[in-house]
Parts: structure tokens; sequence; C-alpha cells
């Protein structure tokens, strides 16, 4: 009922363009508002609303029902589109984006967990269930989401109602980047097993400070016990129980924890000078690193790109190329700036830039090296010249 894609629901959902026809989902602040809007408008939905609007309206609607519910953002969020657990990205020789896969990693994402029995699954998974009012993926024909237990989700069991693969695939899948040659010819150059579901946090009772819940939904990455959660539910995805609510297709790909991408030699890092700043140029250093006894040539191709906070690209900024030689374990930089004219007609309300650089070795093997900068708005100082007084 939440959001409008079904059932007349309140908050009508917006992630690009103009919001000239409603309100800036920036400028909502709070559930109150939005609600009553609906109500004096005979139940039309309310225009705009992104992840954290439909989650601030569901946590409101749930608690005047009586339910115990909390907020919860969760950063490099995981929209894992087939519920293979593997995030496949794949990019061109030149860093850009090739539309091969639907799936996406977020910045962050904001969803609900609402306190409950579960009598339908035993009382191990009473406790903390997620809900996600976020319209993503249909389940059973309607936008919806969960109740998914957070013990269901740490232990692997994405065999149980509702929706737990999606939610598990949101806070635990594997990353993986392909760079594409040709129709025929790819290459996997990055895997990453502990890139998603970070700091995922919820606001602290009579506070503003931050509670990670984290542990609440994953052992620690890295650990034995965090792989094996992995692979049980890698293996549970090929199981349909009669009556389940999504459709679960068997994973096509098992091999990203067990065979990381190959290692071309090279490491590097994309580093800020400064503090990005609206308003003045971003000054970046990329540094590369030869780990081997050999010599190397590498063509190093950088982009970069305005995005909004679901890393969707929107615009093309700034596109560099450069070669550099390596000699034996050693260490260049390349120093680059994206000038404020450059960005500024491309910056979106995210005020978030993409920072690619691509590393193909003349050997043949590549290096994915990435930078999110979110942009800060210029200090304000305000000096007062003559005695301030009070004015009765």
């Amino acid at each position: 009922m939440v959001n409008s894609n079904d059932e007349k629901g309140v908050v009508e959902g917006k992630w690009s363009g103009k919001f000239r026809s409603g309100t800036n989902p920036l400028r909502w602040s709070g559930s109150v508002t939005i609600l009553r809007k609906w109500y004096r408008a005979r139940y039309r939905p309310v225009r705009y609303g992104q992840c954290w609007v439909f989650a601030g309206v569901t946590c409101t609607v749930l608690r005047c029902l009586g339910i115990p519910t909390r907020v919860i953002t969760n950063f490099n969020s995981a929209h894992d589109k087939n519920l293979n657990l593997s995030i496949d990205k794949y990019i061109d020789v030149s860093g850009n984006n090739l539309h091969l896969s639907e799936d996406s990693v977020w910045n962050f994402h904001v969803w609900n967990e609402s306190w409950f029995i579960r009598r339908d699954l035993g009382s191990f998974y009473d406790g903390w269930q997620v809900l996600d009012a976020t319209p993503q993926e249909k389940s059973k024909g309607i936008y919806q989401c969960g109740p998914a237990s957070t013990r269901a989700i740490k232990e692997g069991d994405v065999n149980l109602d509702y929706d737990s693969p999606f939610v598990f695939a949101a806070v635990n899948a594997d990353c993986v980047t392909w760079i594409r040659y040709s129709k025929k010819r790819k290459e996997r150059i990055y895997s990453d097993t502990r890139k998603i579901g970070k700091f995922i946090s919820t606001k602290a009772v009579g506070t503003n400070s931050r509670v990670d819940v984290t542990a609440n939904y994953k052992y620690p990455e890295g650990s034995s016990k965090e792989r094996q959660v992995y692979k049980k539910a890698l293996k549970l995805l090929g199981v349909r129980r009669p009556g389940k609510r999504t459709k679960i297709p068997r994973p096509r790909r098992r091999f990203s924890r067990a065979q990381p991408a190959e290692t071309p030699g090279i490491s590097g890092k994309l580093l800020l000078d400064a503090s990005p700043v609206i308003g003045q140029d971003i000054l970046l250093t990329l540094t590369l690193r030869n780990s081997t006894s050999d010599f190397k040539t590498i063509k190093v191709k950088l982009k970069a790109s305005a995005i909004l906070y679901t890393r969707k690209p929107k615009a093309e900024i700034l596109q560099l190329h450069r070669s550099v030689k390596l000699g034996s374990e050693e260490v260049k930089e390349i120093s680059f700036k994206i000038s404020y004219s450059q960005y500024k007609n491309s910056l979106m309300d995210d005020r978030k830039i993409l920072v690619t650089a691509v590393c193909q070795l003349k050997q043949g093997a590549s290096l994915l090296v990435e930078k999110d900068i979110v942009l800060q708005d210029p200090f304000l100082t305000i000096k007062v010249k003559a005695t301030p007084f009070c004015d009765p």
C-alpha cells in the first residue's frame, strides 16, 4: 500500500529527471505530511519518493498499527535481478558500461524491519523481519518484498518465505566485473566477495547516533562461517518449495568465491588530493604498482561520469588516455583533474561522480580501479563588521 505501483498506494517513485510535477524526494522532512496529502487528495499517489521516503512512510504506518518498526540503511546494496547471488557488470575497453546485465549495486538502499512472531517458520525466525516498500521487483504479481526473517538471511535459509533470496543478495552477493573485447571474447577482471552489505545501520533510540546491525544479517566477511552460509544459499537456490511466493531460478554461476579473477600483476588506487567541494575543481591521483619483477606497459583509460545513488550513469564528464611503463616493483602516479566547468552542468541532485580507470596490460590482462565521489557544499563563513546588538 505504500508504493503507488499497485492498489492506489501512497507514494509514487521517481529516480531521474525533473520533479516539477511533484516534490523532490530530498525535500520531504516527515511522513505525516505525505500521508495527509494522500488522504486529502482522495488517495491519489503523492509525488515523488525514493527508497528513504518509502521506508519512512512505511515506518510511520506500521508504528501507528502498533507494530515495532525501524528504518534500515544498507550501504553498497546489491540489486540481484536474476537471483544468482552474483552482481555482474560488463564494460568495454574504454570503461563504458555495457547493458548486458540488469544487476546493479546502489550506493545505499533503505528498507524497514518490523518485530513479530513467525508461526509459519518457527520460533527460531521470530524477531526482526525485513520489509521493503520500494518498488524494485514483483513478487506474486505485485511490487512487494518481505517479510523476510533476518535470522533466515544470516543463516542462508533463502528457501523460506518471503523473498529471502532477494534480501540475502542485497547484503551478501558477490561483485564480478567483466571486460568485453568482442562478442566472442570477454574477461573477468574483478571479483569481490566483501563489497556488498556495508555498515548496515539504524538510528539509535532517543539519539541521532548510528547503530550498526550488520551482524544481524551476516557473519563477519571473510570468515569460514560466512563462506559456508553463502555456499548453502547457492545450493538452496536450486530448490523451490511448493507454495513459495517468489520463483527461484537455479543459479547460473558458482565460481565467484572459488575462482577469483586472474591477478594481472599490478594494483591500483584512485585517491582524492582534497575533499571535493561543489564549485571547485576535483583533483585526483591514480597510483599504479607493479608487484612483479617483469617490465609492464599499461594503457590507462580514465573516465568520469555523473551518477545517481543507484550508481546508474547519467552523463559523461571526462575521458583521458595515458600510457604508463612500470619496471620491477615500480610505483607511478598519474595526476588529473575534473574541472568545475566540466561537471557543473552534468551533476545530479545526488552530487555523485564515478571515476573508473581501465588499465590494460600489453600482455593482455586488465585491471579495473573505481572511485565514488560525493561533492560537499562549500563552507560558509559569516563575518560581522560592527559590534552586534539586540534590537528590542
